[in-house]
């Protein structure tokens, strides 16, 4: 994940948009809001040089970009998404009616109907939330204290009664699963190290054992319990959010752990930047299990995150509101978030990408087709989780909690995978950055990191073959890049007039190992991304096409590089060789034809 990248300029915060520093609005440009990827770095020895982009070379790409990009929403649209298209009436039974007359919608994606679907139901719940919230801070807390500690008490009563909306009954199996864990941690040394060891075990364990009973059932416990299975809630799936409830249970556990090494100091909570309210520990007695439970339900962010950590949950309730609580940052944000969930409806409404992926309705496409069908299905996943996390997100940030912004850069304006992991599900990388990554050896031990990295990743996920085969991918595909920046750091080579060219065609591979991966472990499996990249390099037509398609991905790679003002080493393109096999197995079953680099935010 973060591995000592070089890729982008630092800047202050690590989740707190630039327009929303020291407090002051309307002062972001356009790239600290789809580029810059907080806490990473620039070369020691780098100097920018003058902008190219009135050179010929770059008035050539800006042509370029001007006659490829448009046909990239335009042939799903005019042509796929038509009786015309031989495969259409494959995929047409999983198009739905949609609200506007006329026209079909593709809801076929089930983890995103889910939300779409419940959008009345969760803005009612939000707006319950901060109805209640006002009638205790009004009635129940006569005097305001300094910092938000009050609310404490707040959030252990509103999660209990979202968790028993939500989950009925299972509100027990959850409650009983924290509290051994919590009596448990306290009763063990704390500067042992059986306590972390029991963490990962308890999680596994929890992990494993929900999988395979499916939550359990009062039933199977005991014939007596079985009318407690009678009100099962309005999500019944408990153990699936629990996933994310694990993550905040080893947040709390090695938080703890960690405390009685080092002692806080005197500084505020007030006073500290989003990096320090992490790290940053607190007084033993603020382990308690009223914060603990608190922490671990906060309602905004229990369903699906943002993650955050104990440590930061605990500084932000303990300090006054920052900044960027102001009604007219949470406006602003959430204009954001309206603008990226009509561009998801228009995608929905415009091309069944998704449809045509379920169904398999891709006999006899082009390779163009082909190429296109993956890239959108993957500006789908990647929409269709933005789209919540920024939902609850902008909850928690009108309740004065700020939680990482998970989706900082979209996902057609990459072309470094360290630097992609860094901001896709951001909260997750810094969780795993600081409770894995770091305590296993970090950049010291960059591949055995990354592949116990990958494959925690892929299980916490998901138990399956596919997610797995998708972790692994990734680690082999981090090889080439890994290497090329000891290879070929920028400080040797960077001055070099080759030494642009070379990165921007590295780049190009990666992109398309990258978009391989994914496809594998988040859209078509092994066996289907087996078949499209079959389809891509298997006539001449398909390598033609691959051919004008990694030109293509070039000169984007060439103006992400311009757009970012930082150049360095993507890969080596002898390092590719040694993958060669993998990539042939799995293959680039989609191309990027060339990237929108701003056509979605962040």
């Amino acid at each position: 994940m973060a591995l000592n990248s070089v890729e982008l300029p630092t800047i202050a915060s690590t989740s707190m948009p630039a327009d929303t520093k020291n407090g002051h609005a309307g002062h972001a440009s356009i790239t600290d809001l789809t580029v810059r990827v907080p806490a990473s770095k620039v070369p020691a020895n780098y100097t920018p040089g003058p902008p190219r982009w009135r050179t010929p070379e770059f008035i050539f790409y800006a042509l370029c970009f001007v006659l490829v990009v448009p046909w990239m929403p335009y042939i799903p649209w005019a042509y796929l998404n038509t009786p015309r298209n031989p495969n259409y009436p494959l995929f047409r039974p999983l198009l739905s009616d949609s609200y506007i007359p006329g026209l079909l919608v593709d809801d076929s994606d089930a983890q995103y109907r889910s939300f779409r679907s419940n959008i009345p139901a969760l803005l009612g719940l939000s707006g319950a939330y901060f109805l209640l919230r006002g009638t205790y801070a009004r009635y129940l807390v006569p005097s305001q204290p300094q910092g938000r500690s009050h609310l404490v008490s707040f959030h252990l009563i509103s999660s209990f009664l979202l968790l028993s909306a939500l989950h009925g009954t299972s509100i027990i199996k959850i409650y009983a699963l924290l509290l051994t864990n919590y009596s448990i941690v306290r009763l063990l040394p704390p500067r042992s190290a059986l306590l972390a060891a029991y963490t990962w075990a308890f999680c596994a364990a929890v992990l494993f054992s929900n999988d395979i009973y499916e939550g359990y059932s009062f039933t199977a416990l005991h014939t007596s319990l079985a009318p407690l299975d009678t009100w099962k809630g309005f999500y019944p799936r408990w153990h699936v959010s629990f996933n994310i409830t694990m993550l905040r249970i080893i947040s709390f556990n090695l938080d703890y752990r960690w405390a009685n090494f080092s002692q806080p100091g005197d500084t505020s909570s007030s006073m500290l930047d989003p990096k320090a309210r992490v790290t940053q520990p607190h007084t033993l007695a603020s382990y308690t299990l009223g914060n603990y439970l608190a922490y671990i339900l906060y309602p905004p962010l229990y369903i699906a995150g943002p993650i955050i950590t104990f440590n930061d949950y605990l500084h932000q309730m303990k300090s006054a509101p920052t900044p960027i609580t102001k009604l007219d940052f949470v406006k602003k944000y959430s204009y954001r978030f309206l603008f990226c969930l009509v561009t998801m409806e228009f995608i929905l409404h415009t091309m069944p990408v998704v449809a045509i992926k379920d169904a398999h309705a891709w006999q006899g496409d082009t390779p163009v087709e082909l190429a296109l069908i993956g890239f959108w299905n993957l500006i789908v996943v990647w929409l269709k989780l933005l789209i919540p996390w920024r939902f609850f997100r902008l909850w928690a940030l009108a309740d004065g909690i700020d939680p990482p912004e998970n989706m900082v850069r979209c996902m057609a304006n990459n072309y470094s995978a360290l630097g992609f992991w860094r901001s896709w599900h951001r909260s997750y990388n810094l969780w795993i950055v600081r409770y894995i990554y770091i305590p296993v050896g970090g950049s010291q031990r960059a591949l055995l990191a990354s592949l116990l990295v990958f494959t925690f990743v892929a299980l916490w996920h998901d138990l399956s073959f596919k997610l797995l085969t998708w972790g692994w991918l990734v680690v082999i595909f981090l090889i080439p890049e890994i290497a090329a920046r000891q290879l070929m750091p920028y400080s040797k080579f960077g001055k070099e007039w080759w030494f642009r060219h070379l990165s921007a065609l590295g780049g190009a591979f990666n992109i398309l190992m990258m978009m391989s991966a994914n496809l594998v472990g988040f859209v078509l499996g092994a066996d289907g991304t087996k078949y499209l990249w079959s389809q891509l390099v298997g006539t001449w037509n398909g390598l033609g096409f691959m051919t004008f398609a990694i030109a293509c991905l070039f000169i984007a790679t060439q103006v992400m590089f311009e757009y970012r003002c930082v150049y360095h080493p993507i890969l080596s393109i002898v390092m590719l060789f040694h993958v060669g096999r993998v990539v042939s197995r799995f293959g680039a079953s989609c191309v990027w034809t060339v990237p929108v680099i701003s056509t979605f935010p962040s």
